[in-house]
């Protein structure tokens, strides 16, 4: 033990101007931490701290109530052997928890703190470089250290003192709980088949396998709650004595039992839970809660009975009606991430102050399983204890005042009140502002919409506990049990933060089981209450950003804005078509319009990598912003970050969050083929950030989901003009137009053939003297060269033949791919021979001139026409762009009027020397030496430039081919793995 004597000594080398040893520099940061993590016990050069080794002193040992020890071992720069002494301390065993050492922070000291005068006010501004050692072997970062301050060490150690092997056996054993729950309700629903859909009503959802394991986990979520309040209040029995192996009636014994601990606190835990277990047959609730009690006993002993993630990761699992809610579990890592970029956006703060955090206002209006509520409120945990705070004080003014949170289902509501009350279960609060929000058919005979009614109002009515008193989801007491209206007002809140359902009320799918509006589907909705509350959120959302192409994310993005303050924050998942799709224009306009300091992050990966949801399947983006307390004029701008991959692990959330923060956005869009600025994990790159502008909303921001910034900067350049190349100091000019400059869009295909739309044809198979031709779908084998025959033909409706002439004038020979699959179709445009329509995939292209359509199908197909499309398209989906037929004249492309007539008789020379060659698909562009011959014919013979011109365009095209949105995973000849 150090003592006060020790203690002096080593800190009057401050005042005699010694050097200062490592041991000095241990006790300082033990100090320095110990001010920011004030429910931990930090303890520094001790001895006696390890089970069986007294003489044994790690530099600073940090002990919590249900965390795993963390030791920190600490050398001056370049510490040689302090990886190897992090590592020697794993596996112990500390004498004041008896818990063992799971993970050790090595951490290398700058020299500057050898000679500081004042050692822990240097020791608390320098920065360090420090990694984690792991139990198993694991090391984070894999290669290189983090870099950061004594908070940055802070937060480490609270995000790796997680005990990540009690929760990971926890979930286990909670799991395999649930699932013989589950099995005796679904015993239960054959021998008495009326109860399990009374639980199923409970919970607001349909008597389906999901439903039951929902129930089952809310009961075992409960039971292993009934332990922790029983040590903690008198009159509260043990769980032993209410439903242990010898209890004969554990169903009489646990009603009783959880209506005292109702008296108490404790409802979102426990109200639904009690009316779950009063459902049930007694032989049923006896056989359940005899096993749950089990499972909670083994939970309990694992040490990961208040680990509040292991709620929200089991009850992940069991979420019920995701296909149309659209409510796809944001992963805690992707939420922490969101939460610590919106939070660092937030002025004027005083993380210290716990009243002044008390008159914050975060609102959730589409929460879910709470993960992104919890992940706020863990980060202004982590700031007010860094600060020199206890957070266990901002627990009651949090859950009665700061955390709203609301949700179409009664269960996610329970879920969300019983994860964030399980910070501190032992904290009692007398109320919280988690609300069940009305939808569909209401008593009265309207509809209501959820959480989107308030659009235009400050107040509802809620279901925030409705007579049914398995809805009493919020609160601490009996007098909940009825309809309340809340307030929920315009302009008053600090922070609106949401990941919001992505389904549109225009996809009718499913029109084979009576589904034929997806965003209003759920529950059951009849054909009737569907179409009555698309109508009602039209008229609520007129005025907004919303559009019903874009989705109800569009409407909560509106709802979002309309509810928060000026200076406030607004954090939003969304899917990736907001940055460029042309239904989410209303949107870019207005952050474009209202907002500032604007971060737009993305992931450049493939498939699930995409998304920062779980199951989506689709690439999504982070777009955190802070709204504007006056207008300005200037123009706009945002970062655009683009991970290589979405955080696996809360530490890596950390390590990004940090590094993006740290980030210098200097480098911009338009500064030519240089890069972005790159964020670091260790020595692996995390991701690379560009500042883009934001203004032109109608054609989308295209700098994000990129893994080489230089090749988006290349593509903005080619749409302004410039064939500017990578390794290129200075640009070339190009002429370059659009294609509505030079030609004209076709018509939607549905007007072609729709009865609905009086479509003036029926479509039949193909004939090679079909009079109207059609290019209607892809198939791959017969679309490997630029010139495609018709797989279609068209046939005139008797009486509509006006009309269809109208039609059949706005065909052409050129096609537009509008769902253009990199990593297996080539073409970016194809051509027939003869005038063909363009079905929906292939959509016209009419110039004025025919001779136009050579040209435009060779550039349009090599590298550089490519590219454009990908720029202009929107890239959603893993290896596939969509370009909508509404956005295609916007599409940069070769300005085909400047070429002089030799080009042009060039132009069809070539096309018709390329006519048979097959080309393989886009993302083998640079292999591919058909498409190696089409660039050299286009660059050098076709537009003039040089050999040095062609081989940088080579080389471009090796850049954009290991875009992730390009090869969608897929092998390529050139990887060496």
């Amino acid at each position: 033990m150090v003592t006060k004597e020790q203690d002096f000594i080593r800190s009057s080398t401050i005042i005699s101007g010694r050097r200062h040893t490592e041991p000095s520099v241990n006790v300082a940061l033990g100090r320095v931490l110990a001010s920011m993590l004030p429910t931990s016990n930090v303890v520094y050069e001790n001895t006696g701290v390890i089970v069986d080794n007294a003489a044994l002193h790690p530099d600073i040992l940090i002990n919590a109530d249900d965390r795993a020890p963390v030791v920190i071992e600490g050398e001056y720069d370049p510490g040689v052997s302090v990886e190897d002494d992090a590592r020697s301390r794993l596996g112990l065993r500390v004498t004041e928890s008896n818990r063992i050492i799971e993970s050790a922070i090595a951490l290398r000291y700058p020299e500057t703190l050898r000679i500081a005068t004042d050692l822990d006010a240097a020791t608390k501004s320098s920065q360090m470089s420090f990694a984690v050692e792991y139990e198993h072997g694991e090391r984070f970062p894999e290669s290189g250290w983090l870099e950061g301050s004594c908070l940055d060490v802070a937060d480490m150690v609270r995000l790796v003192s997680v005990p990540q092997r009690a929760v990971d056996e926890a979930s286990d054993q909670l799991e395999r709980g649930i699932e013989i729950a589950t099995s005796r309700l679904n015993e239960l629903a054959e021998l008495r088949p009326f109860i399990t859909p009374e639980i199923a009503k409970l919970l607001g959802l349909a008597d389906v396998l999901q439903t039951r394991r929902m129930a089952s986990a809310i009961v075992a979520n409960a039971l292993i709650f009934h332990d922790r309040v029983a040590g903690m209040h008198s009159g509260v029995k043990p769980l032993q004595m209410v439903c242990g192996p010898n209890v004969l009636n554990p169903q009489a014994e646990v009603l009783a039992s959880w209506q005292e601990i109702l008296k108490i606190n404790y409802w979102p835990i426990f109200a639904i839970a009690r009316d779950i277990i009063y459902q049930l047959h007694p032989r049923t609730a006896a056989e359940i809660l005899h096993a749950l009690h089990d499972t909670a006993g083994k939970v309990i002993a694992s040490g990961a009975s208040i680990a509040h993630d292991l709620t929200g990761r089991m009850f992940q699992r069991l979420i019920a009606d995701r296909k149309y809610l659209a409510t796809f579990y944001t992963r805690p890592a992707s939420a922490a991430l969101l939460a610590r970029i919106a939070l660092a956006k937030l002025d004027d703060v005083d993380w210290a102050d716990a009243s002044a955090l008390g008159q914050l206002r975060i609102g959730d209006f589409a929460c879910g399983t709470g993960a992104l509520l919890a992940a706020v409120y863990e980060q202004i945990a982590t700031r007010h204890e860094n600060a020199g705070g206890k957070t266990e004080n901002l627990h009651q003014s949090m859950m009665e005042s700061v955390l709203y949170g609301c949700d179409v289902m009664p269960s996610a509501i329970h879920i969300t009140g019983a994860t964030l009350s399980g910070m501190f279960p032992n904290v009692r609060f007398d109320g919280s502002r988690l609300y069940t929000m009305p939808y569909g058919q209401q008593r009265d005979g309207t509809v209501a919409i959820g959480s989107l009614e308030l659009l235009q109002s400050s107040s509802i009515m809620t279901l925030f506990n409705t007579s049914d008193p398995a809805l009493r989801t919020g609160s601490s007491g009996e007098e909940t049990a009825a309809q309340v209206t809340v307030e929920i007002p315009d302009q008053g809140f600090d922070l609106v933060i949401m990941n919001p359902p992505f389904t549109s009320n225009t996809k009718h799918y499913d029109s084979r089981i009576g589904v034929r509006n997806a965003a209003f589907a759920a529950f059951n909705a009849s054909d009737a209450e569907q179409k009555s509350m698309s109508k009602r959120l039209r008229e609520k959302a007129e005025g907004t950003c919303y559009h019903g192409h874009a989705g109800l994310g569009s409407a909560f993005a509106a709802l979002g804005h309309i509810k928060l303050k000026p200076g406030g924050v607004i954090a939003l998942v969304l899917p990736f078509t907001a940055i460029n799709g042309p239904s989410w224009t209303k949107f870019r306009a207005l952050i474009d319009a209202s907002y500032e300091d604007v971060s737009i992050v993305s992931i450049a990966g493939v498939k699930d990598g995409m998304s920062f949801s779980s199951d989506t399947g689709m690439a999504e983006c982070l777009v955190v912003a802070r709204k504007r307390k006056t207008k300005t004029n200037l123009d706009n701008r945002a970062a655009f970050v683009s991970l290589t991959s979405r955080p696996a692990d809360l530490s890596q959330s950390f390590a990004i969050a940090k590094s993006v923060a740290k980030i210098d956005t200097g480098r911009q869009l338009e500064d030519g083929p240089f890069g972005g600025e790159v964020s670091y994990c260790g020595e692996a790159v995390a991701g690379e950030t560009i500042d883009a502008p934001i203004g032109q909303v109608e054609i989308g921001w295209g700098a994000a989901r990129l893994r080489d910034a230089s090749v988006a900067q290349t593509a903005h350049a080619l749409a302004n003009g410039k064939l500017w190349l990578p390794a290129e100091p200075q640009p070339i000019p190009i002429p370059m137009t659009t294609i509505g400059e030079i030609g004209t869009r076709g018509l939607d295909s549905q007007l072609f053939i729709s009865a609905a739309h009086k479509g003036p044809f029926t479509k039949s198979r193909p004939s090679s003297a079909a009079s109207y031709p059609a290019l209607w779908n892809h198939h791959a084998p017969s679309e490997n060269r630029i010139v495609c025959q018709p797989d279609s033909q068209l046939r005139v409706r008797r009486g509509m033949e006006d009309k269809a002439a109208d039609l059949w004038a706005t065909t052409s020979r050129s096609h537009l791919n509008s769902e253009f699959t990199f990593g297996s179709q080539p073409l970016a445009v194809a051509f027939t021979d003869k005038r063909s329509a363009g079905g929906r995939v292939w959509p016209n292209i009419k110039f004025l001139d025919d001779r136009y359509d050579y040209a435009f199908a060779l550039w349009s197909n090599s590298t550089l026409g490519l590219l454009s499309y990908w720029w202009h398209s929107n890239r959603q989906q893993s290896s596939k762009a969509t370009l909508k037929i509404t956005v295609a004249p916007t599409m940069p492309t070769l300005d085909l009027r400047t070429l002089s007539d030799d080009q042009h008789i060039d132009a069809k020379r070539i096309f018709e020397d390329f006519r048979n060659r097959e080309l393989s698909p886009a993302y083998l562009t640079d292999v591919d030496e058909n498409r190696k011959e089409l660039d050299r014919r286009v660059i050098r013979d076709l537009l003039g430039f040089d050999e040095k011109t062609f081989r940088a365009v080579r080389r471009l095209s090796e850049k954009w081919c290991a875009e992730p949105s390009v090869h969608g995973g897929k092998k390529h000849p050139t990887d060496t793995t």
